[in-house]
């Protein structure tokens, strides 16, 4: 949205300068998390919802009757405080589906009301769909316009995924064998960080050559591990580890041998990068990986549109094999599964083996695998997806399942 700033003397900019830093600390969510797209199912649940409403058996136990929306809040939060499910982000809307045309059009300052009736529950804004917008800040006689960051509510804080989309790359066997690789450090140094000067050659047929015209850029990864599918024990893929980036100096190429040594012929110069970033120390044999231009990546929860019956596979970045609230985790789904960004699914801990002893002849038994929180994909390949915990009430083990949150 655009606010109409007008300026005219030296104080009056000052006056300028002080509003827009105050609107940009109370309206601190970026423009780019707001655009998230609505599906078509989650219109059609709203458009239903918004008919009838909830029942009251889905409001959560503690539902205020009024709450006053504040800089910070994000759709799931304020779907947790109403509904017993947050992820069934789009009852919530469709509860105030007549004041609020948007979803992800909610703001600070607005009012929301809880109305209970016939068994059913819904939402009101108070007040109207004007007070939905940040004010007109004037400074005058002259007229400037500046686009201030938009203040709509995020369905989930993006910052707690943001570290990982760069790190976890799946590839196939082939796959990082074939990448350029760091082949010398200067002064003949074991390890290399950041800051510090390496030497790569690109694979038989492909060198690295700095012929772009602009910067190019690298991760480095090392160690493809193997991901198996904790059911059957196949390999999904190969996760790669990663270390670090690097930019391309100077392309590799040859020489020829110069004074009396004429023996060696022709020899190879490997290319020149600069480590601009070390997650961990960078090691020879480590190996370079285009870096992909940034995606701007949003994230609307919602349940599967089908079944789903998956296991996790790992916890990425952990050598231990339990998982807490906002880590990643591995899980062996992906798109050709129809996994996508954005799907929300329920994590089962397993039922503990016992026997019982209750008679005279001990019986082996197994309890019901039972709830233990939420995970959100984020990220997907073709058979493996990664995805954030959102919440738990017990420690998350490589193995446990994955099905539909209803």
């Amino acid at each position: 949205m655009t606010t109409h700033l007008m300026a005219t003397s030296t104080a009056a900019l000052g006056k300028l300068a002080t509003l827009t830093a105050i609107a940009s600390a109370l309206l601190s969510v970026p423009a780019w998390a707001q655009h998230y797209s609505v599906t078509p199912t989650q219109k059609q649940t709203a458009s239903e919802v918004a008919q009838k409403g909830v029942p009251l058996k889905e409001l959560a136990a503690n539902a205020p009757e009024r709450y006053t929306i504040k800089s910070g809040d994000t759709l799931w939060a304020i779907s947790r405080l109403y509904l017993k499910s947050p992820w069934r982000w789009p009852e919530l809307w469709g509860m105030n589906l007549d004041d609020i045309k948007n979803p992800h059009r909610i703001y600070p300052g607005q009012v929301l009301v809880l109305e209970r009736k016939d068994g059913m529950a819904s939402l009101k804004l108070e007040g109207t769909a004007e007070t939905a917008e940040p004010p007109t800040v004037r400074v005058s006689p002259r007229t400037r316009y500046a686009l201030l960051g938009d203040s709509s509510l995020p369905t989930l804080r993006s910052h707690l995924i943001e570290p990982f989309l760069a790190e976890p790359v799946v590839v196939n066997d082939a796959g990082l064998k074939s990448a350029p690789r760091i082949v010398s450090a200067v002064e003949s140094r074991v390890l290399i960080t950041r800051g510090d000067r390496a030497y790569a050659r690109g694979p038989e047929g492909a060198p690295l050559l700095d012929d772009q015209g602009k910067d190019q850029l690298f991760r480095i990864f090392r160690d493809a591990e193997a991901l198996k599918d904790p059911d059957t024990g196949e390999i999904l893929g190969y996760e790669a580890h990663y270390v670090g980036k690097a930019v391309l100096v100077r392309s590799e190429g040859t020489t020829a041998s110069e004074g009396r040594d004429t023996s060696r012929g022709n020899e190879f110069v490997p290319a020149t990068i600069d480590i601009v970033s070390a997650k961990e120390e960078i090691r020879v044999g480590d190996r370079l990986l285009p870096e992909p231009a940034r995606q701007i990546q949003t994230y609307t929860p919602r349940a599967p549109e089908g079944k789903v019956d998956g296991r996790i596979v790992s916890v990425y970045g952990n050598a231990v094999i339990n998982a807490g609230q906002n880590q990643v985790v591995a899980i062996n789904r992906g798109t050709e599964d129809g996994m996508e960004p954005g799907v929300v699914l329920a994590i089962l801990k397993d039922g503990a083996r016992k026997e019982d002893r209750t008679e005279a002849s001990p019986t082996a038994i197994k309890l019901p695998d039972e709830r233990n929180g939420l995970l959100m994909v984020f990220r997907t390949f073709e058979r493996v997806s990664y995805a954030l915990i959102l919440e738990i009430t017990d420690g998350v083990r490589t193995g446990d399942r994955l099905v539909n949150p209803r």
